[in-house]
């Protein structure tokens, strides 16, 4: 029996988190935050502490508290949103924006890295910081990713990490990063729309 890829062994993927088309697209917010969790791993593949904080940020996100608090109200991550900010606060949905950004990072930088199958990953991910999170970090927080992004593993050391076989590695991301592209998208229209403003 072969070897499962990366992909393939993650406790919860991207590709396993519905999304209710007849619901406005709503994602489940267990299914979406195991998933977030199973992704963190990506980040000890690359083998960096470098990535700490982008881990902990992923991994220490208000969701997960706010639907422990209320469970009811938070079966989904719209729902989540709209009933905490029926209550004034916005600490839940402030960390789902942080968390969309993050994802969006990440998505981009792999995309990247598959477009361009010369590139180095540091490449890759300075492009995605650069569209995605440099924008919104304060002057403190630029050189950490900075540092975090000369800290990435050579190209091929990381896709070997993946699978033994490379093309099925890459196939497996490809899935994996459609599924989390998608997802991705539907919460960037949704942290951006009046539904989720505070």
């Amino acid at each position: 029996m072969a070897t499962p890829t990366f992909f393939q062994a993650l406790k919860k993927s991207f590709t396993d988190v519905p999304i209710d088309a007849g619901k406005d697209n709503a994602i489940l917010t267990t299914d979406f935050l195991e998933a977030t969790e199973s992704l963190c791993s990506l980040f000890d593949v690359m083998g960096s502490v470098a990535f700490t904080p982008v881990k902990n940020d992923m991994l220490g996100n208000k969701l997960r508290e706010r639907q422990l608090a209320f469970p009811a109200d938070s079966s989904t991550l719209q729902s989540l949103v709209i009933n905490e900010l029926k209550t004034k606060k916005h600490i839940a949905t402030e960390g789902l924006l942080w968390l969309t950004r993050g994802l969006d990072f990440t998505a981009q930088a792999l995309r990247h890295n598959l477009w361009y199958p010369s590139e180095e990953l540091s490449v890759s991910f300075r492009h995605a910081y650069g569209n995605t999170l440099k924008p919104y970090h304060s002057f403190l927080i630029k050189p950490i990713f900075s540092a975090a992004m000369s800290a990435t593993p050579y190209r091929k050391d990381f896709y070997a990490k993946l699978d033994d076989d490379p093309v099925q590695g890459k196939k497996e991301m490809e899935k994996w990063l459609d599924a989390l592209e998608e997802r991705v998208t539907i919460l960037k229209g949704f942290v951006g729309s009046q539904a989720a403003k505070w």
